[in-house]
């Protein structure tokens, strides 16, 4: 890829039955995350690996480790980080078990816990570097509480967020709204010293 410029459009991804995030939603994700080059990167939940993708072309000498319990996600992030040149490395499994022998981070994405959200954001306080940044994204109701009150609990200044996204497509010779699933975005710092 030559030029990178973030926000990389839905369809430049290969994708099958496994959920990705938005472009409209990554692009805001990533501004939260405030990657820098030669950041690690953890993407837990990672789906197609978009988010992934795009964190390792931003952290560009960094490492980004994307965990997805299917083998068919880790196929698809596979595909999608040789397509875009990307280096990621797929991590078959479930948080937390799966971030039990990964390094310490500058940034943990978390887009899915299997109902597992407290003690993923546990093992993710522990990896987290101070000044480190943590962006959980929630499409229920019970992930956004969950997030905020685990957060709260691990003493992160945090802000939340919700987004709603309509995008417009062309119907004949008219125009409509076609609207995505709302999506909450949770983001939060390690101060130094915790």
């Amino acid at each position: 890829m030559s030029n990178y410029y973030p926000g990389i459009a839905d369809d430049q991804f290969i994708r099958g039955d496994i959920p990705m995030t938005k472009q409209e939603i990554r692009i805001h994700v990533l501004a939260k995350a405030r990657i820098a080059k030669g950041d690690t990167i953890i993407d837990i939940g990672a789906g197609t690996g978009s988010l992934s993708i795009e964190a390792a072309l931003q952290s560009e000498t960094g490492a980004v480790f994307a965990i997805e319990r299917e083998q068919e996600g880790i196929e698809l992030i596979e595909a999608n980080a040789k397509r875009f040149n990307a280096a990621v490395t797929a991590v078959l499994g479930s948080a937390p078990e799966a971030m039990s022998t990964l390094p310490q981070a500058d940034v943990i994405l978390v887009g899915g816990s299997g109902g597992k959200l407290a003690a993923i954001l546990t093992e993710a306080d522990r990896l987290l570097k101070p000044g480190g940044r943590l962006v959980i994204t929630a499409v229920t109701v019970e992930t956004l509480q969950g997030a905020l009150q685990e957060v709260k609990k691990l003493n992160y200044p945090s802000e939340a967020c919700g987004i709603q996204v309509s995008r417009i497509r062309s119907v004949g010779a008219s125009h409509m709204f076609q609207a995505l699933n709302p999506i909450y975005i949770i983001s939060a710092i390690k101060e130094e010293g915790y």
